[in-house]
């Protein structure tokens, strides 16, 4: 017997993890998405009539994803076969293609492909999909934890209906840990284990929404006690050791946060900000990347209402990059608390907004005369520089058109009245009627 799937059936399924023999067998004993799969759903009636179109599930890991899959495998009358796109390919998908067909022209069945992960296909992979999606030569069922609308092409995404799957909450986990624990058939249930439900909420709380986490953890957490015992929080301590944060670097999850972190400092709430950047820090993230995202907020979020905001994120930047974390996170803490406490301006982002659009216009805008370079021989017989007032003749400030003719009518600044920048922006107030 060279591997488990060489065993009988009823041993593969004495041996296999907690978290697969708990797999829900209809859409019924799925907890947690109910918006998504619940009675009433277009999911739901598509599952009964046996008409299910192709799909995109699209959530983190541990959400139910494959789950969906495989209650559809078993509730169809289609054939399922299963594709996983890091080791699958273009030869794969035409074999699939050729198997689909024979099943429709021999046995009038339809054919239903579940591919996991396929944001890994890259755009040439997910081109050979089209065709056979279109026609309906198979049904496909793709899986991913990416943004579908980065990751999937436009055209295959249109043919897909996008079902949005979301962490499952502490009230789904404790569910789904509870059945587990007094499933007889599947479960644990035969042993009788003891479990509050404070433990069962701690178990929840180290998955974070992750229901194969989650059961693992059970599982592992179950093995250390005779049948019949308690689970207790201190041996779920030892088996779960330090909680991992859930973070990727590199995914929509690692972008979700930084927009949290940084609406969370517009927002001028610390608490939320500090959390968020917490979570970063615990995931790994590099300093540069968290101060340059504070930096950025001082200029647009704070900018003029209070300017001394700019120069707190960048002292703090330098001291986090020469210090290095742990002790890095004690400057940038103090940034963020700052920028969320101080008044809030966006008039420097919105100005240069607007600058950039009429920039943008046309390539061709003028410079007056006097504005332009007098300081090479000859300028002057050209008109240039000629009229300029210089300002501090004038006691450091004079009437004087600076923009070009054809906006001399524009307005790209616009004060905030909050903080310093009410103060700044009076005498330009009172300058600009006079021009």
């Amino acid at each position: 017997m060279d591997s488990l799937f060489d065993a009988p059936q009823e041993n593969r399924k004495r041996f296999a993890p907690l978290a697969d023999r708990m797999r829900p067998m209809s859409l019924d004993e799925i907890f947690g998405q109910e918006s998504a799969v619940g009675r009433g759903t277009f999911l739901y009636q598509m599952m009964e009539r046996d008409t299910v179109p192709s799909l995109l599930l699209f959530g983190p890991p541990g959400c139910g994803k494959t789950t969906i899959a495989s209650v559809v495998a078993q509730m169809t009358k289609s054939r399922f076969i299963k594709l996983n796109a890091t080791a699958g390919g273009i030869r794969d998908v035409r074999d699939v293609v050729e198997k689909a067909k024979e099943e429709m022209n021999y046995y009038g069945r339809r054919t239903i492909v579940f591919i996991d992960e396929i944001h890994r296909f890259n755009k040439g992979q997910q081109d050979v999909l089209l065709p056979y999606v279109e026609d309906g030569t198979f049904v496909l069922i793709g899986a991913t934890t990416e943004n579908p609308y980065f990751e999937i092409n436009g055209p295959l995404l249109s043919r897909l209906r996008l079902i949005r799957l979301q962490a499952l909450d502490e009230r789904a986990l404790t569910a789904i840990l509870r059945r587990a624990l007094t499933d007889p058939e599947r479960g644990l249930g035969r042993c009788r284990y003891q479990a509050e439900e404070a433990v069962l909420k701690e178990i929840s709380s180290f998955a974070g929404g992750d229901a194969r986490m989650a059961l693992n953890l059970l599982e592992q957490t179950a093995a250390m006690i005779p049948a019949g015992g308690a689970l207790t929080a201190e041996v779920l301590r030892r088996v779960a050791g330090d909680h991992l944060s859930l973070y990727d670097k590199n995914g929509d999850y690692h972008y979700d946060i930084v927009s949290a972190f940084i609406k969370s400092m517009r927002g001028s709430d610390p608490d939320a900000a500090l959390h968020y950047m917490a979570r970063m820090i615990e995931g790994g993230e590099k300093p540069s990347f968290i101060s340059r995202r504070i930096m950025i907020c001082a200029a647009e979020d704070v900018g003029l209402a209070d300017p001394q905001a700019l120069q707190v994120a960048v002292a703090a930047a330098q001291a986090a990059e020469m210090v290095g974390f742990p002790e890095g996170r004690i400057p940038l803490a103090e940034a963020v608390i700052y920028i969320c406490l101080a008044p809030k301006s966006n008039s420097a982002i919105n100005g240069i907004d607007a600058a950039e659009a009429d920039v943008r216009k046309k390539n061709s805008w003028t410079i007056p005369q006097y504005l332009k370079d007098a300081h090479y021989s000859g300028a002057a017989k050209l008109g240039q520089g000629i009229g300029y007032k210089y300002p501090h003749a004038y006691g450091g400030w004079v009437e004087q058109q600076y923009l070009p003719d054809e906006l001399k009518q524009a307005v790209y600044y616009k004060p905030v009245m909050n903080g310093k920048e009410e103060e700044l922006s009076r005498r330009w107030e009172e300058r600009r009627h006079r021009i």
